[in-house]
């Protein structure tokens, strides 16, 4: 997916310095790959990947200062002439002169690092990943209980605010209330966040909005988690829920399954302690234990040996 990203932000998110900035504030990138172009330099321009971020490491420099300056002239402005969206330089090395002149001709960014050329590399692909990754809005709240990333649905009113705010009072920790935005960074990785506008924000029917930073302390959020399992809250008696805990039952989220989990909501019942209850068996089944499935090999042996 191609997204525009600013030029200022990508330096501040990797602590770059802007050489040349140029009337261009804007890239429009759509891979998380970058271009190291040895090849380029040396005259060979076929299959070069113009929509990827250009990383000139010790390599690259080098060789540029082993051309004759007509040559190194000539190379950097077919390079700097193709719609690149922006270069970055590695180690503080020092571009030579024509370098930046072709880069002003053809109005592309410069930018510069100390780190390394790999660790830079790195770096980047990491920011470019999370900034392309497919998103996906839901009604829903997000906890961090245990470690364990637990996204929170049911209908509106079913008490999911309340739930999780009894959980921030535990101890747990506060990532999302009403809407989250859910990131898919990898096959089998889900990164939720809440939106911008009410992050640190949960709305309780009765009281209004609250902030959760400013009445439980910074140690009480997270700015993000990984969704590991869904928790969805039903009201009354749920027919056919699973007894022993060795259904398989998940949700999809953006083509990855998450095990889910479906709690019946009573008056009277703390749904707090059953979620923290869950985040640890959960804990407990993702290392090989679980007692529901002990239960059923017990039975069967038993059965067996009848």
């Amino acid at each position: 997916m191609k997204r525009t990203i600013k030029i200022t932000d990508l330096a501040k998110a990797i602590s770059l310095n802007i050489v040349y900035m140029g009337t261009r504030d804007t890239a429009e990138i759509d891979s998380s790959d970058l271009n190291r172009p040895g090849l380029q330099m040396s005259g060979f321009f076929e299959y070069f990947a113009v929509n990827r971020i250009q990383l000139f490491g010790m390599v690259e420099m080098t060789y540029l200062q082993t051309l004759d300056p007509e040559t190194r002239l000539e190379r950097l402005d077919r390079f700097f002439s193709h719609p690149i969206p922006c270069v970055l330089i590695g180690r503080n090395l020092t571009p030579p002169d024509e370098f930046l002149e072709c880069a002003r001709k053809y109005d592309v960014p410069v930018l510069m690092s100390g780190l390394t050329t790999t660790k830079l590399s790195h770096k980047t692909a990491i920011y470019l990943d999370a900034l392309l990754a497919p998103v996906i809005s839901r009604h829903g709240g997000l906890m961090d209980v245990y470690g364990v990333g637990m996204f929170i649905t049911g209908d509106s009113g079913v008490g999911k605010s309340e739930t999780a705010l009894e959980l921030v009072k535990r101890g747990h920790r506060f990532v999302a209330d009403d809407v989250v935005e859910i990131h898919k960074l990898s096959d089998d990785t889900l990164i939720g966040q809440s939106p911008d506008i009410i992050r640190h924000m949960m709305e309780i029917r009765g009281l209004g909005i609250i902030d959760v930073s400013v009445l439980y302390g910074m140690g009480s959020i997270r700015r993000e988690k990984s969704i590991e399992l869904a928790i969805h809250l039903e009201p009354g008696d749920v027919r056919d829920i699973d007894r022993l805990g060795t259904a398989d039952n998940h949700i999809t989220l953006l083509g990855v399954k998450v095990p889910q989990i479906t709690l019946p909501v009573r008056p009277g019942r703390n749904l707090a302690i059953v979620m923290e209850v869950a985040a640890m068996n959960f804990r407990l089944k993702s290392i090989g234990q679980g007692g529901g499935e002990w239960l059923a090999q017990n039975i069967m042996d038993v059965i067996s040996q009848a």
